[in-house]
């Protein structure tokens, strides 16, 4: 069975939970808290020098890290449900799409770049605050304007087929609406959020129904 380290509120570990849900892949999740720096103790550093997570653990002792890439190893490994398109063109778009949420803009606003902000440059809890929804608000403003009037767009960010950019997508919606940013300017990316969540293997891998999230259920 494959072993995913994640922790309730890691937009990453989302990502891959949702993949592993809609293909029906059987797996245990180790919540490793972020908060509390857990991430930083011995024995998880030897699993992942770089002290985030999602680390997912193969059966045979094989240690994968970063979102993207374990997204890309489950589908070539797991190709049902296709989580990216058939054609070259429409994978290159769905990519283009994921990297946005997953390496634009998700980078600027986890817990060590909060922490740096506090410890090393003295930014108060206000300011944090607001240099998160900032980043959150950016990366739904260039999605919105990316999807809103492609006709490549449909019931998902991709036709109506639910792909890789979808699930990065939606991970940085949920952190968006946990920091109450405000959803008006972003028809498009709510209607296609509301869409994902309404499926079973989304909903069953929402943040607030893991394990340690505040009110799990």
């Amino acid at each position: 069975m494959l072993h995913m380290y994640g922790f309730w509120r890691s937009a990453a570990a989302f990502r891959v939970r949702m993949s592993m849900n809609l293909k029906d892949i059987e797996f245990r999740e180790t919540m490793i808290d972020l908060d509390a720096g857990v991430q930083h103790s011995p024995d998880y550093v030897a699993l992942n020098p770089q002290a985030v997570v999602p680390s997912l653990v193969l059966e045979d002792g094989v240690v994968l890290t970063q979102s993207m890439a374990i997204l890309e190893y489950l589908e070539e490994t797991h190709p049902e449900p296709a989580l990216l398109p058939k054609d070259v063109e429409g994978r290159a778009r769905v990519r283009a799409l994921s990297l946005i949420w997953a390496a634009d803009h998700h980078p600027l606003i986890p817990p060590r770049i909060r922490a740096y902000l506090r410890d090393t440059l003295g930014v108060d809890e206000a300011g944090r605050t607001a240099w998160v929804k900032h980043w959150f608000a950016e990366g739904l403003r260039i999605g919105e304007a990316r999807l809103a009037g492609d006709p490549h767009t449909g019931k998902f960010c991709h036709g109506d087929a639910l792909s890789i950019a979808d699930l990065c997508m939606l991970s940085q919606v949920m952190g968006a609406r946990g920091f109450q940013v405000d959803m008006t300017p972003y028809p498009t990316i709510s209607r296609i959020a509301d869409a994902c969540v309404a499926m079973e293997p989304i909903a069953r891998a929402l943040p607030l129904r893991q394990p340690g999230a505040p009110a799990a259920h």
